[in-house]
């Protein structure tokens, strides 16, 4: 389902108001990386991280990606909003670096390029205002009071644009039989797994019609 997308004026003085933030124009500059040069702000960037937490994704989606953000200009460099306890903007070349071989992959939204830029910017920096500093939800719940990488860029989108990438889906929908999947869940749930609650992770994101890749490094 996606919703309307409305332009509001003035919004774009929310990019430097709200985060210090500057929009960027179509062309893009880099950030230490040559692949950057094509990005735009807004822009939504995977890469696969390790560790149990990111193997037990991996298996329960079926999908090599665990981990995204956001990827804005800030003062000259790129940077990604992420949620990783607390929720914070990494320089994009640190945030490379804690994925595998340094892989990342940068996809954008179709409807991006119909839009102002610095509006689509300034609306996406208002909506994610409210999670800065927020800790890791190492749960994976629906709630606001702690928030997880997909999570995060999905009510950004959905808050911000009225665009909702793909539809959250229940846990209890994700493949959850495997040993590392189940050590996980008994660790953070106990014997009584939250099985209803609506979770949406970094592939599901990765496989939205609503996105086009637009660098792969």
């Amino acid at each position: 389902m996606r919703k309307r997308f409305l332009i509001l004026p003035g919004l774009a003085l929310l990019a430097g108001t709200v985060f210090g933030v500057r929009a960027i124009s179509d062309n893009g500059r880099p950030g230490g990386d040559p692949s950057a040069a094509s990005l735009k702000d807004g822009d939504i960037l995977f890469q696969q991280t390790g560790g149990e937490q990111g193997r037990a994704v991996q298996l329960a989606t079926g999908s090599p990606w665990t981990h995204v953000g956001i990827v804005f200009m800030k003062d000259g460099q790129w940077v990604v909003y992420e949620a990783v306890g607390p929720v914070r903007f990494t320089p994009l070349n640190e945030w490379t670096g804690q994925g595998a071989d340094g892989h990342w992959v940068a996809k954008r939204w179709v409807g991006a390029d119909r839009v102002d830029g610095a509006e689509l910017s300034a609306r996406l920096h208002k909506a994610g205002e409210r999670f800065l500093g927020l800790p890791y939800d190492l749960p994976f719940g629906w709630s606001d009071d702690r928030i997880y990488c997909s999570e995060l860029v999905w009510k950004m989108y959905a808050e911000g644009l009225g665009v909702h990438l793909c539809e959250p889906k229940p846990m209890r929908d994700h493949a959850l039989g495997s040993p590392t999947v189940q050590r996980l869940m008994v660790e953070r749930y106990g014997t009584t797994p939250p099985l209803d609650e609506p979770m949406i992770s970094p592939g599901a994101l990765y496989e939205c019609d609503a996105l086009r890749s637009v660098v792969e490094h």
